[in-house]
């Protein structure tokens, strides 16, 4: 594996100083004369949890595809403490570097374990998949991490060398976090990864992604319209509606005492049920 050099935000960070690990500024996303997302700023630390909270078609989606570089902005900056180039725009760097600061410091945990999957190889390739990006070619120690993920995620060991589509749903889905999680990224997209579950599956798959941003003191944004899942997981939110930011604040704060008529709206549906 290359050698990762210490980037001046985390020597910022170990002089005692509030480091951004990731930083948004203005950003604006437009489908013609319509709105995906506008003017959302924000900054993210290492081990925060952030959530995106709100309804379908109100832009959360579309604010995490452009802060993960999926879909470029209209305008607006998305800064990244890359391991290699430190604080930088990521929309600045050229596509082989951006996609390789994707495979070394970012995971993206996607709502269909099928989009985030190679339905054609092993769970166990598909796991070791990161690691052979990254250039490790020890096939026995590529092998050995792949075991200890899928046990970490409480899969079936034995089950290697089955391949996706002999997995539940709920397995597929622990499949693609052990895969985004192998490698030991910084940051990690989640886009609804509880979504179209059943609940007892929901709720042990919530559980154990706490339990492993816990212990790996991940930086994480999880967009989801579950207030459930955001009060779980994140420690912060930011609540929008038809692509703006309307309320944001630390997750006890916005959930129990809402201020924007939106998030009392949000909050008393989930309260109702």
């Amino acid at each position: 594996m290359a050698t990762i050099e210490r980037s001046p935000a985390q020597t910022a960070a170990g002089m005692g100083q509030e480091a951004p690990l990731l930083r948004v500024s203005n950003l604006s996303k437009w489908y013609g004369h319509v709105v995906g997302c506008r003017d959302v700023s924000f900054e993210l630390r290492a081990g925060e949890v952030l959530g995106i909270v709100g309804e379908s078609g109100s832009g959360k989606t579309t604010l995490l595809n452009v802060i993960s570089g999926r879909l470029p902005p209209t305008s607006g900056v998305v800064e990244f403490d890359a391991s290699r180039f430190g604080l930088t725009d990521i929309y600045g760097l050229n596509e082989p570097d951006r996609r390789r600061m994707q495979r070394e410091d970012w995971g993206f945990v996607h709502q269909n374990p099928r989009d985030g999957l190679r339905m054609r190889v092993s769970g166990g390739a598909n796991v070791a998949e990161p690691l052979m990006n990254l250039g490790n070619r020890h096939y026995g120690k590529m092998r050995q991490a792949t075991l200890e993920w899928l046990n970490r995620v409480e899969l079936d060991t034995s089950r290697i060398d089955d391949k996706p589509r002999n997995f539940s749903g709920g397995m597929q889905q622990r499949i693609q976090v052990a895969r985004n999680l192998i490698h030991g990224p910084r940051l990690v997209f989640m886009d609804e990864p509880t979504g179209g579950l059943d609940v007892s599956v929901q709720a042990r798959l919530l559980d154990l992604l706490r339990e492993l941003v816990r212990d790996l003191g991940l930086a994480v944004i999880i967009v989801t319209h579950d207030m459930a899942v955001a009060r779980l997981m994140a420690d912060r939110l930011i609540v929008m509606k038809s692509g703006y930011v309307v309320e944001t604040g630390l997750t006890d704060q916005v959930l129990d005492d809402p201020q924007h008529p939106y998030s009392q709206l949000l909050v008393s549906s989930v309260l109702q049920i």
